[in-house]
């Protein structure tokens, strides 16, 4: 067992315990930046991690009424063919010896960017798409609400299988947006069980392309679980007002590393 690696999986998952956010915007630049690991890499494994990480999840909101299938179902018919898209795609580069880290790592700088954004503009963006005076925001959750969900869902599985980011935060703004009327328990509910298929199928695609590192993502399982227990029973919960602009901040730092090379052609 490399301790390393049980150790970085305890404490994000320590983070996400105790905050409720972090998880898959934090694991996969920690492994490329501290780790080394290669960005196919890295993001093959934390595909996998994400999705064993958060399945029990979807029965608990399952059983709770928090999961709104229509809107899984409309996001999904989006996210699982592009997904599947996005990796045939990454198997005919790998095929002729391609390499596509840059790509990656550029995907991976774009996800985090507008997951910051995302997370920093969220309750603006509510407040708009619940306002009753944006004659054009009507209009798009009247006319535009079910289209959108399922382009929304393209994006997504685009990003995820390229980056393993955006199922969690940029998901949940996505939806806030669309479907401002529906509880947060909902929203919640919702993107989890839409993220869970979409970063296992693209998880397996990924372990068939050869980028699945098995006993890394043993080792951070082995210390990410415990974390995630002890971090949601301390009963310590950061206020949000604090949370989300040191999270939003970190992961545009971060995005802004990974995504300049590509956006600068160096």
């Amino acid at each position: 067992m490399d301790l390393a690696f049980s150790v970085a999986g305890f404490a994000v998952g320590f983070i996400v315990g105790m905050t409720g956010v972090g998880g898959g915007s934090l694991m996969t630049p920690i492994l490329v930046l501290f780790f080394n690991v290669k960005p196919a890499l890295a993001v093959g494994t934390d595909l996998l991690y994400a999705a064993i990480t958060k399945g029990g999840g979807i029965w608990v909101h399952h059983n709770n009424g928090t999961v709104r299938w229509r809107i899984v179902g409309l996001l999904s018919a989006g996210s699982l063919p592009a997904a599947l898209v996005t990796l045939q795609a990454l198997g005919v580069l790998h095929e002729r010896g391609i390499n596509y880290d840059r790509l990656m790592t550029g995907a991976l700088g774009v996800a985090l960017i507008l997951t910051s954004l995302a997370i920093l503009l969220k309750t603006p963006i509510i407040k708009a798409a619940r306002s009753d005076r944006l004659a054009a925001v009507r209009i798009v959750h009247k006319k535009l609400q079910t289209p959108l969900t399922v382009v929304g869902g393209i994006i997504l599985g685009v990003l995820v299988t390229l980056s393993s980011v955006g199922a969690g935060a940029l998901g949940a703004v996505m939806l806030f947006f669309l479907y401002p009327r529906s509880e947060a328990k909902q929203i919640v509910g919702t993107d989890l069980a839409h993220a869970v298929p979409l970063t296992a199928i693209a998880g397996l695609g990924h372990a068939q392309l050869g980028t699945v590192d098995f006993v890394m993502l043993g080792n951070l399982l082995i210390g990410s679980l415990p974390g995630i227990y002890l971090g949601s029973h301390l009963g310590i919960r950061l206020p949000d007002q604090v949370t989300r602009p040191v999270l939003a901040g970190m992961l545009l730092l971060i995005g802004i590393k990974f995504a300049s090379p590509m956006l600068l052609g160096t």
